[in-house]
This record gives structure tokens, C-alpha cells and sequence, in this order.
């Protein structure tokens, strides 16, 4: 299968990064599909085009985190969307096809209006983002997405747009079918979804003092007042990061531990912390290594940006004698 998937740079990436995303990409490039992965810069300006004063430093720490878990760019294509110009010809052209209702109806639009509201969002380039990712997606004739539950939408409009041009221009391009991510929970640091808007977030590159100090400030079981009381593990904030993290029989003796009073809260919180330290550790290297080679992460994108191009000009150049454009 042919692969596509991004994501935005605004800086560097955490566990809930790595275990709704990254994971699945390492393991379909291990399966040796075509995989196809870029930093969406274009889509980052979609909301933070008043202040883009960090966006070339935040492309730096994505990449950097993605070669440190194991994105490989001599077995994936890895690249930046704004280096293959192709994106924006391909956005131009679906614009010019895509009916207005067709964007304000995707859920996203209200909600992350409502989510963002210091921002002012009444742009064409906020509301044309869905297009803009399905040009990301045609230029390659995806065959499937990894996507979570809740992509679902923009997916499925993606494909409306496809079927679209294909009805228009008499193509046969094909519509992507969804490959559902089976994402675990990942509670951030206040048991809300992990996210860096949220501020409580463990960091891919955070050192053992900050992840120490963010694990021992995690709320427990309410209910465990006492040393003493026992405890219920899937009432705490913990537990889903131990499901991820811990290996088994540990995880059964926290278990076991907390409802018996035998574990305490803080010693549950040590062994947290013991876990994602020796998870990140080989990670970590990877990335110290990787940052002091400047030369090799600006090589990556430029000779990842030269092959998605020759894929990407070959689906233009089929898009534009369809649309008898010269």
C-alpha cells in the first residue's frame, strides 16, 4: 500500500505523539509499505499564521523526535509539505471544485473555533484546511490513511472530493480508505487527553528531573485518601500511562499492590517514572546524536522533498490535461 500521513509542527512531540501516531508509522514502514510521511507546515499557518516566529525551530524538533523513534528516510519518504510546491497548485485546483457547504459541515470547523478563541480563525485559510489536506493526500493516490476515530470526517470529505473530480474529468484517481490506528489512552498529566494546548504533557525529549516532577504531580485515585485505603487502578490517573508503558507483571503487581494498601501512591508514581525513563533512554540518544548534524537533517528533507516531488508532478500533470490547463 501507499501511505500518507503528517503532522503539524509546533514543537516537540510527546508520548501521546509516539502512541496514537508515530508507533503505527514505525510499523508500517517495518512492514515495507510506501510511506510517504511530511511536516505540514502550510497547515501549521492555518491557525498560527499571526505568529510564525517559531515554526522553522518546531520543524527541527518534529523531525528530530521522528528519526529518533525509528522513521527511517532510506525506507520512507520524509518531507516537508511547503518544499514540494505541488501542494499548492493541488489545493488551487480542488478549491475550485469543493462546494462551501461541504467545509462548514465538518465537525472540526466549529469545535476547534470554540477550542481556539483567542485566535482569530474567520479565514479562508481555516476554513479550506480539509482541502488542503485532501491535496496532501491526492498527490501521492494514497491508498489508505492511518487515522484515529475522530479523522474520520475529513477522510471521508476527502474522498467526496475525489469522487468528485473523478465524476467532473472522467479520472480514475483512487479514494483512500481509512486505516484505523487502534490508539490507547493517554491521560496527560491531569487526566485529561495528553496534548501540549493543555499544558501536561510528557515530553519524547523531556529529561528524568521534568518527567519525575510531572509524574509525582499526577493526581491518584480520589477515593484513596490514606496510605491505608485501598486503591482502584482504573480510577487513577496513572494506570493508562502503566498500560503503555510497564511491562506485565509489574503492571500486575501495581495492581494487586494498590488494592491490597500493600503499594502506596508515590511508590506507584516511582515505578512510572522508572518505566518511561528506560522507554525514552535509547530514544533520547538517538536524538542527542541526530541534533549535532545539522548538515544530515536539512539533507533528509531535501532529498525527501526531491522524491515526493517526482510523484507528486506526475499526479498534477494527469490533474491538468484532465482540466485542459497547458
Amino acid at each position: 500500500m501507499r501511505i500518507l500521513s503528517g503532522m503539524r509542527p509546533t514543537g516537540k512531540l510527546h508520548l501521546g505523539n509516539y502512541f496514537g501516531a508515530l508507533a503505527h508509522w514505525v510499523k508500517l514502514q517495518q512492514q515495507g509499505e510506501e510511506c510517504f510521511f511530511s511536516i505540514v507546515d502550510w497547515h501549521a499557518l492555518s491557525s498560527d499564521y499571526a505568529d510564525p516566529t517559531e515554526l522553522q525551530s518546531n520543524i527541527r524538533e518534529v523531525l528530530l523526535d521522528w528519526l529518533a523513534v525509528g522513521l527511517d528516510p532510506q525506507r520512507s519518504t520524509i518531507f516537508l509539505q511547503s518544499q514540494v510546491k505541488e501542494h499548492a497548485e493541488m489545493y488551487l485546483l480542488l478549491s475550485m471544485i469543493t462546494p462551501l457547504g461541504w467545509l462548514t459541515r465538518v465537525p472540526t470547523y466549529k469545535e476547534q473555533q470554540q477550542e481556539l478563541q483567542g485566535k482569530d480563525l474567520s479565514t479562508h485559510g481555516f476554513l479550506g484546511y480539509p482541502v488542503l489536506q485532501a491535496a496532501d493526500i491526492l498527490l501521492y493516490q494514497s491508498d489508505a490513511v492511518p487515522v484515529g476515530e475522530d479523522q474520520l470526517p475529513h477522510l471521508e470529505l476527502t474522498r467526496e472530493i475525489i469522487r468528485r473530480l473523478n465524476g467532473l474529468y472522467k479520472l480514475k484517481l483512487p479514494e483512500p480508505k481509512p486505516l484505523l490506528t487502534k490508539t490507547p489512552k493517554i491521560n496527560g498529566t491531569d487526566g485529561r487527553k495528553m496534548s501540549k494546548s493543555y499544558n501536561n504533557a510528557i515530553y519524547l525529549a523531556d529529561s528524568k528531573a521534568q518527567i519525575d516532577k510531572a509524574v509525582m504531580e499526577m493526581v491518584t485515585d480520589p477515593a484513596r485518601k490514606r496510605r491505608s485505603d485501598p486503591g482502584e487502578p482504573d480510577n487513577c490517573n496513572l494506570f493508562p500511562l502503566h498500560r503503555v508503558m510497564t511491562d506485565s507483571n509489574t503492571r500486575d503487581e501495581i495492581v494487586s499492590g494498590c488494592r491490597s494498601a500493600q503499594l502506596g501512591c508515590v511508590d506507584c508514581k516511582k515505578l512510572l517514572t522508572t518505566s518511561i525513563h528506560n522507554f525514552l533512554e535509547p530514544i533520547q540518544k538517538k536524538r542527542q546524536t541526530t541534533a549535532k548534524d545539522a548538515g544530515y537533517l536539512d539533507r533528509v528533507l531535501a532529498d525527501g522533498a526531491e522524491k515526493a516531488r517526482r510523484v507528486a508532478a506526475s499526479t498534477i500533470d494527469q490533474i491538468r490535461k484532465a482540466m485542459n490547463l497547458k
